[in-house]
């Protein structure tokens, strides 16, 4: 999430690789094109697999720790605590940010990869991979938890609409766009300090799941919800899971195209003398 400035980076310099800027090709022109071309193809699928890797590692681990809160919670009588339950929520999400930030953007959630690629910020060939590395990630720790706590229904660590769908679509409608707009507050705009990105994203988090998680679990990720829902077979209410986080996602990330306008400096805008000439011209 905070990191995927940096990822897209990545993704431009290995372009530009491709088109042969800043490689040295001049240097050797005994080199031929299909040689080019190869040894580009190499050095865009390293980084790439590395991408996925780190989005299933990252995965994994949130949500093995905060599905492990609530299945430990439920086995245990409530010593976890709901507050206990958020905070985990919270600091996993941070800890993933900058643990793999910097190398795949730390996505952690389908909604939050289609919403870049919506946004012209993440190539949309890569929106399947990363999908299916979440899921796989979201998946695998499920499991994990399965083979520990076992699949007593009433130990369910999944999401599921506590009220009506409708209200549970709505809740994870407002939750995924505000985790949207903050992760696009801080993770694409340069005037942001980009050290804090995973303190801020992981507190939107805890935030969100403290007020919504009695309602609908605020899931606010459809891999973290789909996990589990394979790994026990329970899918009552799952497509609120899909919906909901999607369209919220899209919408807080367009909503805060609309107020970014421009890149300069908060500094440099506040010097010109008309704001909304400034404005029309960037």
């Amino acid at each position: 999430m905070a990191g995927a400035e940096l990822a897209n980076g990545l993704q431009e310099s290995t372009v530009a690789m491709e088109e042969g800027r800043g490689g040295g090709d001049e240097a050797c022109p005994e080199i031929s094109e299909r040689d080019k071309g190869a040894s580009s193809r190499l050095m865009l699928s390293i980084p790439f697999v590395q991408k996925i890797l780190a989005e299933i590692l990252g995965t994994y681990f949130l949500i093995f720790a905060g599905c492990a809160a609530v299945a430990v919670n439920l086995r245990t009588g409530g010593t976890v605590t709901f507050p206990g339950i958020c905070i985990v929520w919270g600091l996993a999400v941070m800890v993933m940010v900058y643990s793999v930030g910097h190398i795949s953007g730390a996505h952690l959630n389908p909604a939050v990869s289609f919403a870049f690629a919506t946004c012209g910020r993440f190539p949309w060939r890569q929106v399947p991979a990363y999908a299916a590395a979440q899921l796989m990630g979201a998946t695998a720790a499920s499991l994990t938890l399965r083979l520990l706590f076992g699949g007593a229904k009433e130990h369910f660590f999944g999401t599921v609409p506590a009220g009506s769908d409708l209200q549970s679509l709505v809740i994870e409608f407002i939750i995924s766009f505000n985790l949207m707009f903050v992760v696009s507050g801080v993770a694409t705009d340069n005037r942001a300090i980009g050290e804090l990105a995973g303190l801020a994203v992981g507190a939107t988090v805890l935030l969100n799941v403290l007020f919504a998680g009695p309602i609908s679990g605020a899931s606010m990720n459809p891999a973290r919800t789909l996990g589990p829902a394979i790994v026990v077979g329970r899918y009552a209410g799952i497509w609120v899971y899909f919906a909901g986080p999607i369209a919220g996602t899209v919408a807080g990330a367009w909503a805060y195209n609309l107020i970014r306008f421009t890149d300069k400096p908060l500094r440099e805008i506040t010097q010109t003398s008309s704001f909304l000439r400034s404005a029309r011209r960037n």
